[in-house]
Order: structure tokens, then sequence, then C-alpha cells
């Protein structure tokens, strides 16, 4: 980096003079360029617009003029982004902006290589962590026996320990895949719906089923699940059994009662990963019951190769707004827990007052 004023003392050798604005250039790989400045220069605009310093980019050199602090903050996001492109990643405004965000707030670890972990590849699409928070996730479910995903609506907490589960089925490091949900609304009791037993619980298992359709042809997975290597099921019918050799993962925990959660984890068996992911603020058990995804975390405290990860609204990877509302959500609570007003009931009982 070059810079156009140096630090000195002044004439009457008191304060010393403040540096001035400098200017570097970076030299971008002619196989970076295209991915680096985006569709149209999308990706250049952002980060003219989140950077402090001034960007000017002529032919394969980018030029960042500013002061000192901002030019050597932009030289790091720069040489990010360029690494990234580099190894071939397709940059989009989307991660130029968690690129600058995590650099902006002082993570430790690379955002290139946060960014360019891919866990499942398909038709031209990678799945891979988003955000720093992602990857301590991604990487709990490789290191631990169970892990925890907990966080609000959006943070990737299912569909990444899906991934997972098909990049281990996919590697052979597992014989199956069984995801389950607990069926709140139905009370689990399925028998008064019309239909077959699929008829019946699709409806709490859909999302399941949808990043399952994400993640592999559309012509294998009725193969899969007639075979029974991939299972869904609602909870209830996990009781009694001993999975071995699987991959199990566990949505929307939050709904389970603790003994529905403690039948849940004791039927790991061997040579299996469980994940067990919920939203503790979005919990519908009816009558006020206690949530098993609220006290697991005391009563698991200490024990050997389990894993609590905590996201945030930060690592929401949806629609901006999504962000938004997560975060007016918890003010809104933590305000009524200061005010202690009348009890909002949950969705559970808004139903049967119906």
């Amino acid at each position: 980096m070059t810079g156009t004023a140096a630090e000195g003392t002044s004439p009457t050798g008191s304060d010393p003079i403040r540096p001035g604005p400098v200017q570097s250039k970076l030299a971008i790989p002619d196989a970076a360029v295209l991915a680096l400045l985006g569709s149209r220069d999308e990706n250049l605009r952002v980060t003219e617009d989140l950077l402090a310093a001034d960007v000017h980019v002529r032919g394969n050199e980018i030029t960042l003029s500013g002061e000192p602090a901002d030019v050597a903050f932009a030289e790091r996001a720069f040489a990010e982004l360029i690494t990234m492109a580099g190894r071939g990643q397709q940059l989009g405004p989307d991660a130029v902006q968690r690129t600058l965000h995590m650099l902006t707030h002082g993570d430790t670890e690379s955002p290139a290589e946060v960014l360019s972990l891919d866990i499942l590849s398909r038709r031209g699409r990678t799945i891979r962590p988003k955000t720093l928070n992602q990857k301590h996730y991604v990487d709990a479910i490789d290191s631990y026996t169970i892990t925890f995903g907990i966080g609000p609506a959006g943070t990737g907490k299912t569909y990444l320990a899906m991934a997972k589960a098909v990049q281990a089925l996919q590697a052979k490091q597992v014989n199956r895949i069984i995801l389950t949900r607990p069926a709140v609304e139905a009370g689990e009791r399925l028998g008064y719906l019309p239909g077959t037993l699929n008829e019946k619980i699709d409806p709490y298992l859909r999302p399941l089923y949808d990043a399952l359709y994400d993640m592999l042809d559309s012509e294998s997975l009725p193969k899969l699940m007639a075979a029974g290597t991939i299972e869904v099921a609602p909870l209830a019918y996990m009781r009694g059994r001993t999975l071995n050799d699987a991959f199990i993962i566990l949505d929307e925990a939050q709904n389970t009662t603790p003994e529905q959660m403690k039948m849940f984890l004791t039927r790991l068996g061997f040579n299996s990963n469980v994940v067990v992911t919920g939203d503790v603020t979005q919990i519908d058990l009816p009558g006020g019951q206690v949530s098993g995804l609220r006290i697991v975390q005391q009563i698991l405290d200490g024990v050997d190769d389990v894993h609590f990860s905590q996201l945030s609204s930060s690592d929401v990877v949806r629609h901006r707004l999504v962000t938004d509302i997560v975060d007016a959500y918890a003010r809104w609570d933590a305000q009524q827990e200061t005010n202690v007003p009348r009890q909002v009931p949950n969705r559970a009982d808004r139903r049967r007052r119906r």
C-alpha cells in the first residue's frame, strides 16, 4: 500500500501530524474478475455502498483510497472476496454483505473459509454455511454424536442438518436417514384424520419432504423411502426403537415435552448421529406444558459428546425482513417480561378457544 502522507511531528515539535489519506492498488486475477464484480457490477456496487474507502476498478486493478484504517479494512475485504472468486465460487451481493459483516464484527475465522465450506452440491447449486455460527453448527455435527441447533426461524438449523444427513448417507457413513417431528397440532393422535397414515401426517412433515426434494433427485427419493433408507415419521412412532447406523434429526423440538425428549434421545444406537433443532420462542404445546427443548440443556449440561449450538437473528438467511421481525419480537417479549402484562395465549390455546 502506498500512502500520500506520513505521520511525523509538527514544525514546533509538539503534537504528531495525523496521517492523511492513502491509496492502495490490488490486482485481480483474470479468472476471478467476473465473479468478483458480479453480474452488471452488482457486487462492486455493494462494496462501494458498504466500504468507507473509495473504490475504483479499471481492468484488472482495484484502487482503494481514503483514511488508512478504511483502506486497510477494504484491502482485507477484497482479499477475502478474491480468494473466494479464485476458487470458482459464485459470488453474489449476499455473499459480499456477509463477508463484510464478518470482518466488521471482528470474527477470527476467515470469511473465505466459512463461506466456501461445501456440504452438498446438486444441479449446480451448492449448500454451504452462510454465517460463522452456521459453520460452527456444521462443524459440531461432524464432531459430536448429539448436536442441538437452537435458534429463530430462518437460521438454517434444519436445512443444514438435512444436508449433513444426505452427505453422510452418500458417503456411506450411515445406512439410513430418519427425520421426525412432533405432530403437536393433532395431539399426536392421528387416527381420527381421514386417509392413509402418510396422508394423516403429511401436513406436519411436509417441510422435511420439501428439503429432501431440494437435495435429492425426485426420481430416487421415492425409491429410498420405499426401501426404508430414508424415513419420515412423527415423533410418536419412535417409541420402543433402537436406531443404529443412522443419521437422526428431530425437528421442531420445542414442541416436545420433557418425557418425549427423553424418549427420543434414548433411541440412539451404535454408529448413529443425532441432531435436534428447534426455536424456543415458538412453542405450541397446549396447556402451558414445559418444553423439553427448554430444559434439556440444563439436564445434559456436562454430558460428554453432546453439543449445543446457539443461532441468532444475525444468522437468518431468509429475506432481510425476517431478521427485523425476529428482533422486533425479541424486544417485545423482553418488554412484556419487564412490565408483567396479561399473558398472551400461544397458538395452540387460541385454536382451542375458536
